[in-house]
């Protein structure tokens, strides 16, 4: 089999070992170290002695960074997925792991995993971390929600949001021990002093010390989450601005980027901050942007053996893009007049609403892909989309269900 890299070597990494194989040719030589930084750094000077040129290891949760972090500048380090290489049997020793990489790695049979620069990868762990807080502050939320219910308040179905303005004072007034629901209702602010009558019902209760205790608690970790999660937002923005002065001239600035997102229906500046954390402003790295939507997990299952065609479900892929992209969908499917809500509501009624709102995310990556390849905001295509590609057939399909019905009709075209 022919000999792509001469010199290279194959890590089998664990939480407190690694295990290294290094080749020259046909010699080999395989030796364990710890995973403390000075012995990395002796892992690292172990491999420039027979001057490897590649190395290769396995994607082991977390484990590899500090192996990467080290390696990175010196070496040049391919991240491979353990599935790709894991079905070999009478290969399961650390030492058999780390001579099979190396083997496999010297021939170039080997896949690397995409691994984003350091300053994407900063604003990956910033952005994914408050991912992390919007939904723990939903869960806490959800905790309130459920404290109400075991008080008898049934604040939650009148009010749409229990923490809006009108919802947080009533809250803090039944901490305070103000129960009286005359009082609380009348502090409704807007629209929703409309409902002051059905607020009043809502909240009588029987509210004892021990819930005015947790929803105090609480509503103070509700407060706490909000701040923290503007703190790093306010965080990510200083780190989008300075990814944007260190890039190259010609390259998309990465605030443009966000920007040029931010005019996608459903997307908002934060989702569009989660799009450039994890795919990047550069789309060269992906060939097409189905290669990009498969990385991501969006993309159909392919699964067919004797000429039939069997479940199509995706495949696993970035969960943190896949995630926000989902939430997006769910916001586009609400707009008026865009081809996104006219695509989900195409396919809603035939597939369901789930299977349609991963059909719609994955169009969305697939807008992303092209807006940062070239550069340009969104062309919205219009709710008629679909109906003005296939005019003929939507005029015959009407006609006919009309005939069904017992009425005969013409049609005219409108004078424009």
């Amino acid at each position: 089999m022919q000999v792509i890299y001469q010199r290279c070597a194959g890590l089998d990494v664990h939480k407190k070992t690694v295990t290294a194989c290094r080749r020259n040719g046909k010699e080999q030589e395989v030796k364990t170290f710890g995973t403390t930084t000075p012995d990395l750094l002796e892992l690292v000077d172990w491999l420039l002695e027979w001057e490897c040129t590649h190395v290769a290891m396995e994607s082991t949760g977390d484990y590899w960074k500090p192996v990467y972090n080290l390696l990175e500048g010196n070496l040049e380090v391919l991240l491979v997925n353990a599935q790709h290489v894991k079905y070999v049997p009478g290969r399961k020793t650390d030492v058999k792991d780390a001579e099979w990489l190396a083997e496999l790695l010297q021939h170039g049979l080997l896949k690397a995993s995409f691994i984003p620069p350091a300053p994407q990868r900063v604003l990956r762990d910033l952005t994914r971390y408050r991912s992390n807080l919007v939904q723990e502050r939903a869960s806490v939320v959800n905790r309130v929600q459920k404290l109400l219910e075991s008080a008898n308040i049934k604040l939650s179905s009148v009010a749409t949001d229990i923490l809006g303005v009108s919802g947080r004072a009533m809250l803090d007034a039944i901490v305070t021990g103000h129960t009286a629901p005359e009082t609380m209702a009348q502090l409704a602010k807007g629209r929703l002093r409309n409902k002051i009558p059905q607020l009043e019902k809502a909240l009588i209760g029987i509210v004892l010390d021990h819930h005015r205790f947790l929803l105090a608690k609480q509503l103070a970790h509700i407060d706490f989450l909000d701040e923290q999660i503007a703190s790093i937002s306010a965080e990510i923005d200083g780190q989008i601005h300075k990814m944007g002065q260190s890039q190259k001239p010609k390259a998309l600035n990465t605030e443009q980027a966000v920007e040029l997102l931010d005019t996608i229906p459903g997307v908002d500046k934060t989702t569009a901050e989660v799009i450039v954390a994890e795919l990047g402003t550069d789309m060269s790295r992906f060939r097409t942007s189905s290669h990009a939507a498969s990385w991501a997990g969006l993309s159909p299952g392919n699964h067919q053996s004797g000429g039939k065609h069997y479940s199509g479900r995706t495949r696993k892929g970035n969960r943190a893009l896949r995630s926000g992209l989902v939430q997006a969908a769910w916001a586009a499917s609400r707009t008026r007049d865009t081809y996104l809500s006219a695509q989900y509501r195409r396919l809603a009624g035939r597939r369901g609403n789930k299977r349609a709102i991963v059909a719609v995310a994955h169009s969305i990556l697939v807008i992303a892909y092209h807006i940062l390849d070239r550069q340009q905001p969104y062309q919205e295509l219009g709710a008629n989309y679909f109906d003005e590609r296939r005019k003929e057939s939507v005029l015959h399909r009407l006609m006919k269900r009309i005939n069904n019905l017992g009425y005969q009709v013409s049609l005219e075209p409108t004078v424009a």
